[in-house]
């Protein structure tokens, strides 16, 4: 026989604006003035929560306010908040899907219900399990009716209206609900009056009538319909849908402690273990986490998420313990925890895997850097390198989401080398050769004068032609609007050089992070910007693009450089070439 928990909580909005109230520091609300909570209805501005002081002045919710003035001239209101109201009512069922059990859903906008079929003899039974709900809601600051019974509507209505904390054995249903008004079946306030008029004003009188004898009073069926449906779900006659109001994950970790814990030390001693026992549960079902989720509710009844995701599916304690542990450390321990939960939100198949008898020990792979980094900085901070179809350095490689896989770089043929760190946007250089189409023999860089020593190349990398085929047909082309929308490039914006490193190998798969110092690709956060044309009035978007010849060039003092030279001296209808130094060797 299933049995079901109903949790209501009367003063719902009232109670969390006091603990709202509490936490912010603002000065607590006097439980002997009356207060209530103003809402706009259809109806005007009605009360929808008050006080027990309210209620002592004859103040009752959907009374209109200035009906409420009229009565207590020294009326505090307070303006309704729906959605904090929500939220308040949704961290308690979280707090209790860890707890108590995680079959729950919302009961109206006031309370929860709870399936708690063989959950009982964990608290020493259905009145100690009562007990330890009744006095931890209360010491969170909410006051609540609980009633235990066979059915959901029949807790529903003895929590709503009879004595609080109230539990109906299995059998005794029908006798418990008997005395009860008829608005305890959950019908509507029409069908209500109805049954009023009609002098049917207790469950027990819905007993004795024959059920088909109802539609004929009502003269409608679809009322006795409503009626009969709602009565025998509290009697358990019929199932009524239960859909939970929180997924239950297929794999978690709960651990409640007999008392509260107040370390961090302790925190992260419990999460050791959670983590354990996830894991063996993910290597039973073959499974690994691709998100994890540490769930920690504190003794005074607030509660605290922490979610972290895998760039690949891992089934390993010391990794998951890894990416949180730094929350954790920040967490406010308040008064004490007295429960943590970790689940896997999201799961990938796992096979086993041999692991190399000769990797050295503690050797973090690039799947557990980048999860450490993205759960460190975020996940807009942490990208990954994806090849484009493009011989022009800039536009080369792109970033992506870091989650996204690795990057497969198709393998090339043999050419010179590439700098380490690459220019965002190349810099302009003064430069005086022996012969107009040599390399350089003396360049000015940042007003410092150098002079060549050695030179290698040129390289030459022609224009993609296509591109100025593309802005004639389709005007301006927009580089930064043709990106992925998981790319962090932000516009073209101007021309201030940022250094970028990156490695010289294209196989390789780190992680790169805006703004930080290590990259494994060349890395250009921004498109490279129009080149301004010497003899041509400065950038321009309508000239047509002119091949550059690169050369790997070192001066006296040994430092080498990456420069080209854009555009050829014969082709003197195109302007005179330009140098620009795009990178560094070191």
């Amino acid at each position: 026989m299933s049995r079901f928990v109903s949790v209501f909580l009367p003063h719902l909005p009232i109670e969390r604006l006091k603990r709202e109230r509490a936490a912010s520091g603002a000065a607590p609300l006097a439980d002997d003035r009356p207060l209530a909570i103003v809402g706009n209805e259809e109806r005007g501005l009605l009360l929808t929560a008050v006080n027990a002081a309210s209620l002592g002045e004859g103040l009752f919710p959907s009374l209109g306010l200035a009906d409420a003035r009229a009565i207590c001239p020294h009326l505090l209101t307070l303006p309704a908040a729906p959605k904090k109201d929500e939220d308040a009512l949704l961290d308690l069922a979280r707090w209790a899907s860890c707890r108590y059990s995680p079959t729950l859903n919302a009961d109206g906008d006031d309370g929860l219900w709870l399936e708690v079929t063989g959950v009982p003899h964990l608290f020493g039974g259905e009145r100690a399990l009562l007990a330890d709900m009744a006095a931890r809601l209360a010491r969170a600051g909410f006051t609540a009716r609980l009633a235990l019974a066979e059915t959901l509507g029949g807790a529903h209505a003895l929590s709503r209206y009879a004595r609080p904390s109230l539990i109906v054995p299995d059998g005794e249903i029908k006798a418990a609900l008997a005395p009860l008004p008829v608005e305890a079946l959950r019908l509507e306030p029409e069908i209500v009056a109805l049954l009023k008029r009609l002098g049917l004003k207790r469950i027990g009188q819905l007993y004795a009538l024959p059920r088909t004898s109802l539609e004929r009073r009502f003269h409608a069926k679809e009322t006795a319909e409503a009626v009969l449906s709602r009565l025998d779900q509290a009697l358990g006659r019929t199932q009524e849908p239960r859909i939970p109001l929180l997924p239950s994950p297929d794999f978690v970790a709960r651990l409640p402690f007999p008392e509260p814990l107040i370390s961090h030390d302790g925190v992260l001693s419990a999460l050791d273990h959670l983590a354990s026992a996830l894991c063996a549960k993910l290597a039973q079902a073959g499974r690994g986490c691709r998100r994890v989720a540490l769930w920690v509710a504190r003794t005074d009844g607030s509660s605290l998420l922490i979610e972290a995701g895998l760039s690949a599916p891992s089934r390993e304690p010391k990794h998951l313990l890894h990416l949180v542990e730094d929350k954790v450390e920040a967490i406010d321990m308040g008064f004490g925890v007295d429960l943590m939960a970790l689940s896997a939100l999201v799961t990938e198949p796992l096979p086993l895997a041999q692991t190399s008898l000769t990797e050295a020990n503690g050797k973090i792979g690039p799947e557990a850097l980048i999860d450490r980094l993205v759960n460190r900085l975020g996940a807009r901070a942490v990208r990954r390198l994806v090849p484009r179809a493009s011989h022009i350095p800039e536009l080369a490689q792109g970033l992506r989401n870091a989650f996204a896989g690795p990057s497969l770089w198709p393998a090339q043929p043999e050419r010179p080398p590439r700098p380490p760190l690459l220019f965002a946007s190349p810099e302009p250089l003064t430069v005086l050769a022996e012969i107009p189409e040599g390399p350089p023999a003396r360049f000015t860089w940042r007003h410092v004068t150098r002079r060549v020593v050695k030179a290698e190349g040129p390289e030459r990398i022609a224009p993609e032609w296509w591109r100025a085929l593309a802005r004639v047909s389709h005007g301006p082309e927009d580089f930064a609007s043709s990106l992925p929308t998981h790319s962090p490039l932000p516009p073209c914006g101007g021309a201030r050089a940022r250094l970028h490193s990156s490695s010289a190998e294209r196989g390789s798969e780190q992680a790169s992070a805006e703004g930080g110092a290590s990259q494994t690709q060349n890395v250009l956060l921004t498109p490279l910007p129009t080149l301004p044309h010497k003899g041509g009035g400065g950038a321009s978007g309508k000239r047509s693009p002119r091949p550059r010849d690169y050369y790997r060039v070192e001066d006296e003092d040994g430092h080498r450089y990456w420069m080209f030279r854009e555009g050829l001296y014969q082709e003197s209808e195109h302007g005179v070439p330009s140098w620009y130094l795009h990178g560094v060797f070191g």
